[in-house]
């Protein structure tokens, strides 16, 4: 039956796709499927968030990865023939949607930050930033079904009702891939997730060494959030854990207030940024771009204005 898929690779990450997939399938008029990485449990689960039904995936071999999932979601695509098929854009989806997509000729919005329901033309529109996050481009799909790649955070978590009925079926199909698992190694992570601080506190070249790091961490305590970095910060000096870039090439983030100290304001930073509540910024540079995009702004060294910040926050 036509309709709108949905796929995330975590409970998260499949409510946020759920609402935003209620909001098109409501429009369309047709039913809202989720494509569940778990059992019955899991299916029941995304019924509750908001799916009319939840299709569950069959499970990978311990020697196979999630691309072993491709022919089998394919295949199931051609049979139902859906109008909209919805991705978080996680490392393995985003690569996922692209041979999907490549297989169904089809197009794919990748990194989609709005899509919404023209009534006038009763077409989908979306919307993806491009050089850099200097421009928006709106993207129209001619072709079904539409595809798109959605960030994670970008949209809320539906709500949750345990009283919702609705469809379970297996898909039918083996996962095959040419590709073979030999070991697998966990990767510790060194942080908290930041994408759910309601306060993060984040830093740029503006700090002139390492050991200062705990001046930010300071300040950062004592609002009662989460410290975080821009790329040169963490990609290239590595003075914070790369997770804790924030940008075009990092995490995108939300909070209710973002601190930018020593923050330049590059486009490229502040696209991650830019769904914060309060954006401010404190930067000697009375030219700073960081300045044109906040709500508050600080003209002065950091080494002077934080530690007065600290004490007024503990006084």
């Amino acid at each position: 039956m036509p309709g709108v898929w949905v796929m995330g690779e975590s409970r998260g990450q499949s409510l946020e796709l759920l609402n935003a997939g209620r909001i098109i399938a409501e429009r369309l008029g047709v039913n809202l499927t989720s494509l569940v990485l778990g059992g019955e449990e899991e299916a029941r689960d995304h019924i509750a968030g908001g799916a009319d039904e939840a299709l569950i995936i069959p499970p990978l071999a311990d020697d196979q990865t999630l691309d072993a999932l491709i022919p089998v979601l394919v295949d199931e695509a051609r049979e139902d023939d859906p109008d909209l098929i919805l991705f978080t854009s996680t490392y393995r989806l985003r690569e996922i949607a692209a041979k999907a997509a490549s297989l169904l000729n089809t197009g794919l919005c990748s990194e989609c930050i709005k899509l919404y329901f023209n009534e006038e033309d009763r077409m989908l529109e979306m919307e993806r930033l491009i050089y850099g996050g200097a421009a928006v481009e709106k993207i129209v799909c001619l072709s079904r079904p539409v595809m798109a790649t959605l960030p994670p955070g970008m949209f809320e978590p539906a709500r949750v009702d345990k009283t919702r009925e609705g469809r379970i079926r297996e898909i039918k199909g083996k996962p095959q891939s040419a590709c073979r698992v030999l070991a697998r190694k966990s990767r510790e992570r060194e942080t908290k997730d930041i994408r759910d601080a309601r306060v993060v506190v984040c830093v740029g070249r503006g700090l002139e060494k390492k050991e200062d790091i705990s001046l930010v961490r300071e300040l950062a305590d004592a609002l009662g959030g989460e410290i975080a970095g821009t790329r040169p910060v963490t990609e290239e000096l590595h003075w914070l854990p790369e997770e804790l870039c924030i940008g075009l090439s990092g995490i995108q983030i939300k909070p209710e207030l973002y601190i930018g100290l020593g923050v330049s304001g590059q486009i490229q930073h502040m696209t991650g940024v830019r769904d914060a509540k309060v954006i401010s910024a404190v930067n000697r540079d009375s030219n700073a771009p960081i300045f044109g995009t906040s709500d508050l702004g600080i003209v002065g060294d950091l080494y002077d204005i934080v530690p007065k910040l600290i004490k007024a926050l503990k006084g």
